[in-house]
């Protein structure tokens, strides 16, 4: 795919949706960073009914810590692999108590030194919260960078380091939105919507439909 073609298909998805943004409900740092932790192979949907309650409660590093783990397992119980995301989100606060004033760090190293926090995370945090221009390769922009021939590879790592060298500079800050929101309601995995989308005539996926 040609750099004419890589910088059209962002204007056609920013003329779409000017301001995307992250389905997710937070309004701190600290609250995105739990809210993507539990959001590993859950949906946002059931992410954010937990935390509604969850975050009127506990909002903070350490407010969580004093609901312990059988406190803080009663509000996200129903989210997948709750046992492991309760044990990893407590670690992480006592880490952010004791060596970041209870504050998220700014850098990935730091991120990623927290429990439950990968590359993928990291890159939300720095992205949403702090406006770094990364992008986190999730299973939707890792479809949607294959099928369509945007930024094509092997492995989550390998596109997102093609699409940080494929996407417009313009367009970069913004495109992690804009790439899972097109994965996540148009370019769906079992079928691609592709009668509705609006990128259709820019898309090299070989079996797509008119």
């Amino acid at each position: 795919m040609n750099s004419a073609k890589r910088h059209e298909i962002f204007a056609c998805l920013k003329a779409i949706n000017p301001h995307p943004t992250t389905e997710l409900v937070y309004h701190t740092p600290f609250e995105l960073l739990i809210a993507v932790i539990l959001s590993a192979q859950a949906t946002d949907k059931s992410v954010n009914l937990a935390t509604q309650k969850l975050f009127q409660q506990a909002n903070t590093p350490e407010k969580i810590l004093a609901l312990g783990e059988t406190g803080l397992t009663e509000f996200i119980k129903r989210i997948g692999l709750y046992k492991t995301k309760a044990k990893n989100i407590l670690a992480t606060c006592e880490l952010l108590i004791q060596q970041h004033d209870s504050q998220v760090p700014q850098t990935r190293e730091q991120l990623e030194k927290l429990p439950g926090v990968g590359r993928k995370t990291a890159n939300v945090i720095l992205n949403t919260a702090f406006g770094e221009s990364t992008i986190a390769v999730d299973t939707h922009i890792f479809r949607v960078a294959n099928r369509t021939g945007l930024a094509p590879g092997k492995n989550v790592l390998e596109v997102e380091l093609k699409l940080l060298k494929a996407v417009p500079k313009e367009y970069r800050l913004d495109a992690h939105h804009w790439l899972i929101l097109h994965g996540r309601y148009v370019c769906k995995a079992r079928k691609p919507a592709c009668a509705i989308c609006k990128i259709n005539h820019l898309c090299e996926f070989p079996d797509k439909t008119i």
